[in-house]
């Protein structure tokens, strides 16, 4: 047997795009002949993952996974809806959700990671479904929320299964009360959250340049009045823009009457401790990737198959 390096098999990968474990295999198989690897991968169908690299992939699933004390979410996409119902896929994103608890909500430490009941790293494993499946794939993003007291709840919208859907949201509660009300507040607040997207817990925590950008705004709409007078507008106003988008100021969507801060206060009846909210996490698929709509992936799949693409005329 050939004395494979690490060397030889950062090589291979690079060139091929294969699994690391693959490639040492290959080069195992071939005495250490890096050409003969290549053909060996491409013969078991190892070495396309690196030439669907450039493809958008803005598809796929959010993934989420909850211990009660800790709780991750992470997004992972595929290049079509059709994969996103693949159980293969499904699998991965569900195990990825599960290894994402024990890590450091980094993309790059769980990419690095192993897989649950093997040698093979995540990374490496999102490789050989490339392959395998023949669409690109990314672990786009990660987070993870943790508490020492209290609970953590999950709420999935638009399920496709257990933990897999299209927006994921995970939200933390703090607190000594009982933890099967935290349990049915926190998903409220969860489904709350999936509805109305806010952009930040509380007031302190909006960007300066969003609040910036809206001071400016307001101070243009009302350009001419006085400073005093402008500066009470702003204000005004931006207590108004807090309501809309911090989570803590909003309406609450199960009961209007009451802003989400109010329902944490009157909860701590119910669980017999005050109820704090530590922080939150939403993730909707796709958010912020510039798909690429030039294509045609159905008249690709056609191409492909050696068919010709129904139009029209073809019906009629």
């Amino acid at each position: 047997m050939a004395n494979v390096t690490a060397a030889m098999v950062k090589d291979l990968r690079d060139k091929t795009g294969a699994g690391m474990m693959d490639c040492k295999n290959a080069l195992n198989e071939t005495s250490g002949d890096l050409e003969a690897a290549v053909d060996w991968l491409r013969k078991k169908g190892l070495a396309k993952a690196a030439k669907k690299a450039g493809r958008v992939a803005a598809e796929g699933l959010i993934a989420v996974e909850s211990s009660g004390h800790t709780a991750a979410v992470v997004e992972v996409n595929s290049e079509t809806d059709f994969v996103a119902r693949n159980d293969q896929f499904q699998a991965f994103a569900r195990e990825v959700a599960k290894v994402a608890l024990m890590g450091d909500g980094t993309v790059e430490a769980l990419e690095a990671a192993h897989f649950p009941g093997s040698e093979t790293t995540i990374k490496d494993r999102m490789q050989e479904l490339i392959a395998t499946i023949g669409e690109n794939m990314t672990l786009r993003r990660a987070a993870k929320l943790a508490v020492k007291k209290g609970f953590i709840a999950t709420y999935v919208h638009n399920a496709v299964g257990e933990g897999l859907g299209k927006i994921g949201v995970l939200v933390a509660l703090e607190s000594e009360g009982d933890v099967g009300q935290l349990a049915t507040l926190g998903r409220q607040i969860a489904m709350h959250v999936a509805a109305t997207n806010p952009i930040a817990l509380d007031p302190s925590g909006v960007d300066a340049a969003t609040v910036e950008r809206e001071s400016a705004i307001l101070r243009e709409k009302n350009a001419g009045k006085p400073e005093h007078v402008l500066q009470k507008i702003v204000e005004s106003g931006l207590k108004t823009y807090y309501k809309e988008v911090t989570l803590i100021e909003q309406p609450f969507v199960h009961d209007p009457s009451k802003t989400v801060s109010q329902v944490l206060k009157d909860a701590a009846a119910k669980t017999v401790a005050p109820v704090s909210l530590a922080g939150f996490v939403r993730f909707a698929l796709g958010e912020g990737i510039d798909k690429d709509d030039g294509g045609d992936f159905a008249a690709e799949v056609a191409a492909q198959a050696g068919l010709k693409k129904p139009n029209r005329e073809d019906k009629q």
